[in-house]
Order: structure tokens, then sequence, then C-alpha cells
């Protein structure tokens, strides 16, 4: 079978992937933000993006497919057929390969062709995904505290909280949700996009920015430690850090929820579901360790 031409992204290129991507924002964050923020061509930061795209017969964009250094895939191609999956997964072959995320259906796609169907070696999560027009968000009824940005003292807290999260939401193996928890917390002190939500001194929950464009947000990253659960602590670490986040210029967030809690923690803030979002994980990655 012959398979669909897969072109890869050139710097040219970017004002025409942004006029795509833009009118589907809701579900090509990642592939936005990483692109504003990295470009093409960078192969050091674990964001940043190898870029490839499929067009129509009179050269249109149909098709925008990422592998972020790191390993992950975010995609946006609401036409691709098995063929043109078939094509990305050849383009992935042995690069380094954790998962992706996405819209549902193209997700799906993406791991039968990736052959990522077995449920011993990967796992498939569908998540209300939710929207917020910043005018419209709640902060009445918050829990007492503040929010504050994170120091290198923190560094320790982070790793412990977000090696849980890996655990408790995507049932990361100890070993893997070690290694990641390290990682996002050095990045969360380094890139100063989470926030530690405390009173009185004490650390109550975590919140941050997974993606960010000038006027949208997508909110991830979002913990509390069981002892502090049922108090509010998540939804008013979400609220004030979107406030913040209002006050200099964004006007949208989206998000989604890995739980029936968390999706009435950010409902009660002003949050409204807007469609689905799908997280498949390798259990084990594919590809060189160091990549």
């Amino acid at each position: 079978m012959s398979l669909p031409r897969l072109f890869p992204a050139t710097d040219a290129d970017l004002p025409e992937i942004e006029d795509f991507l833009r009118v589907r924002a809701e579900s090509s964050m990642f592939l936005r933000s990483n692109l504003r923020e990295h470009g093409l061509g960078n192969t050091e930061a674990p964001r940043a993006m190898d870029v490839v795209l499929t067009r129509d017969a009179a050269g249109a964009i149909t098709g925008v497919f990422g592998l972020t250094n790191a390993g992950c895939g975010t995609f946006q191609a609401p036409q691709a057929d098995p063929a043109t999956w078939q094509a990305v997964a050849s383009w992935i072959g042995a690069r380094r390969f954790l998962g992706l995320t996405g819209a549902v259906l193209q997700v799906k796609q993406a791991c039968t062709a990736l052959k990522m169907d077995d449920p011993a070696q990967a796992s498939c999560r569908i998540e209300p995904l939710y929207g917020l027009d910043l005018s419209r968000l709640r902060e009445d009824g918050l829990a007492p505290g503040a929010n504050r940005r994170p120091l290198p003292a923190d560094l320790p807290l982070l790793e412990a909280w977000y090696t849980a999260s890996e655990t408790e939401t995507l049932g990361a193996a100890p070993e893997r949700a070690t290694a990641l928890g390290r990682s996002r917390a050095a990045r969360a002190i380094l890139e100063q996009t989470a926030r530690i939500f405390e009173r009185d001194g004490v650390p109550l929950a975590m919140t941050a920015f997974n993606a960010r464009l000038p006027d949208m947000v997508q909110v991830g990253g979002v913990y509390t430690p069981p002892r502090h659960r049922n108090a509010g602590a998540a939804r008013s670490a979400v609220a004030l850090h979107l406030a913040e986040a209002r006050a200099c210029g964004v006007s949208q967030a989206i998000l989604s929820a890995a739980s029936p809690a968390a999706s009435r923690a950010y409902e009660a803030i002003g949050f409204e579901r807007i469609g689905d979002f799908a997280i498949a994980l390798l259990t084990t990655p594919r590809g060189p360790v160091d990549a």
C-alpha cells in the first residue's frame, strides 16, 4: 500500500500552521504553545518538536503532526484516514516515543497505527474537556489562602507531589513516576509556570499551565495531597492562577478533568464542558532513552 506523503515543516510554513491550528484551538494547545516557544529545529529542549504536515491536492494543510524531543506526540488532523496514520507511525519509527494526546477519535486512530491497542502495553484515558472565558471566572467562595511562585527550597515538596500525581492520575510505574516527578518539579521552578497554594505558610495544593499563548492557557499539574483534599484548595489555586493570567491579557482557559471530583472543582469556578480529550501512554517507552 502506498502511504500518503508527509511534508517536513519549515519556518516558512509556520504562519499557515498557526492559521490551521487556531480554528481548532481547544485541541491544539500543545502544538501551538510548543511551536511558539521553541520554533522548529531545536533538538535540545524536551518540548521542542519535529513537525510534519499533510496537504490536500490544492496544497492546503490538512494535518499537523508533532513529536517532541522527549517523545510525546501531539497531532491535529481531523481528516486523516488510516493510511495517513500509518504514514505517521512510520515517520515516528524507532524514535523516542512515550505516548500522545489530542482529540479522542484522532488519538484512537493513531493508537491503532502505532500498535498501542493492547492494554498491557498502553493505557488510554478519555477525560472531559472544559473551557472558560476568563471574564466569567468565579472567585467567590474560594478557600482562605494565596498562591505563590515555587522557590528552589520547594524542590523536595514538588518532587513528591508530581510523583504522586503521575502515579494516581496516569498510573505510572513507581520508577517512571519518580523520574517524571523530578523532571517536572525542576521545570516548574525553572520556568515559573506553577503556583503553590498555601495558608499560614502551609502548602495545600499546586497548579500550573502546561501550555500558554498570549490569549489562552491550558491548565495542568493540579494536585492536592490527600490530607488537604475536599477543602477547596485545588479550585482556589486554579482560580487565583487564572486571575493572575487574566491580568496579563489572557482571555481563555482550557483543561481536562482527571476525576469527577476534579470536574466539580472546575465547574465551581465557571468552567463548562466543551468536549473530550484523550491521553494515551505506553507502559514502557519506545526508542532511545537519551533522545
